[in-house]
């Protein structure tokens, strides 16, 4: 005998994922205070899609503020695990354009463009991995979502959760990062706030993070994976502690979109200077500088003063993409453009290197 199956469509099956070739548009949904100056935006996609992303990825989002349209990259805060949105947690900064346009400008219901996810500040897989994430203000946006992936997992974890910030009210996710530590099993949870103004009454240790610090909380940090975001000083203090500890580099992962050092010049295997260079020209700029055979082209125009705007130079985030009106370039990108843009004439001058003259409408 015929039995009728009756059991419900899992109607996230019959979602169409979000494209990151094809889809750049994203609705906002809700706004939530954090902090006194950390709001949090929920996006969806109007045309209803599902997101597919790894938790310490980001999206590029292009930002029309009415007299230019300003690009910034912001690290998903939500797990991977809630397809049908994605969160970005941002913190108000002092004269930022962005971060002030977003806090006070964005509403419920308004669309803005994005390109994403990118990025690849991924939580290593294996069984038996143990972790210490360790994050400084607003730099806890990515290592949250791995947080929350985890928990969403519901399986065996050993993490070490060390979050430093200002002081205990500039502490982002306070009270969901004590759930997490009371309710995952294997979740070990430190705030270090570095003055506790406002709130004499803090139970535990307060100041800078340090080599003390980090080997009193997490003993036995040299056996664990660090995955390390924050503020370009806390970063470097970070790295140095756990190398001290004996972190293999190997096992240390960051994620930052600040600019890298700019390259050297390339040397020839005579060991003398290159002197092949090629023209680019920056039309809206009116500048004309000289770039090195083998040199980028925003590392060279960086030394050069030419304004582009960027926040990394490994051809990830698509920060600096511009339009290419005439000439070639050896472009190695590593996800941060579409192949439709590529086929429209852009490119990216952080990871592209002229192999003639240029013609850049910058």
């Amino acid at each position: 005998m015929a039995i009728d199956d009756h059991r419900p469509v899992d109607a996230t099956r019959l979602k169409e994922n979000w494209d990151p070739e094809l889809d750049d548009r994203l609705l906002c949904v809700d706004i939530h205070q954090e902090t006194h100056d950390v709001k949090t935006f929920t996006f969806v996609s109007p045309a209803g899609k599902h997101f597919d992303f790894h938790a310490g990825q980001y999206f590029l989002f292009d930002l029309d503020l009415g007299d230019a349209v300003e690009s910034r990259c912001y690290s998903i805060s939500s797990s991977p695990h809630r397809k049908n949105a994605i969160s970005i947690t941002v913190k108000r900064v002092a004269g930022g354009r962005i971060s002030n346009w977003l806090h006070d400008t964005l509403t419920p219901n308004a669309t803005v463009q994005a390109k994403g996810p990118l990025g690849a500040f991924l939580r290593p897989s294996g069984a038996g991995r143990k972790f210490l994430f360790l994050s400084g203000g607003s730099g806890i946006t990515p290592v949250m979502s791995i947080a929350r992936d985890l928990a969403d997992l519901a399986e065996p974890a050993d993490v070490v959760f060390v979050h430093a910030a200002r002081s205990p009210r500039d502490i982002i996710f306070r009270d969901e990062l004590a759930l997490l530590a009371n309710r995952v099993k294997g979740f070990r949870l430190f705030l270090l706030p570095e003055d506790i103004v406002g709130e004499r009454s803090w139970p535990g240790l307060s100041g800078r993070i340090s080599k003390s610090y980090v080997s009193l909380a997490v003993p036995d940090v040299a056996e664990r994976i660090v995955m390390c975001c924050g503020p370009a000083p806390f970063m470097k203090a970070a790295r140095d502690i756990v190398a001290e500890l004996g972190v293999p580099a190997a096992n240390y992962l960051q994620e930052s979109f600040d600019e890298p050092p700019l390259e050297d010049a390339p040397i020839k295997d005579d060991g003398g200077p290159e002197t092949q260079s090629f023209r680019v020209d920056f039309a809206k700029q009116a500048r004309t500088i000289e770039v090195p055979a083998g040199q980028t082209v925003l590392s060279h125009a960086k030394r050069q003063g030419i304004r582009l705007p960027s926040s990394c130079a490994n051809g990830l985030c698509g920060t600096c993409k511009s339009k290419l009106v005439s000439g070639t370039v050896d472009m190695h990108h590593n996800g941060g453009i579409r192949q439709r843009e590529i086929d429209a004439g852009w490119f990216l001058p952080c990871c592209s290197k002229p192999l003639s003259d240029l013609v850049v409408d910058r």
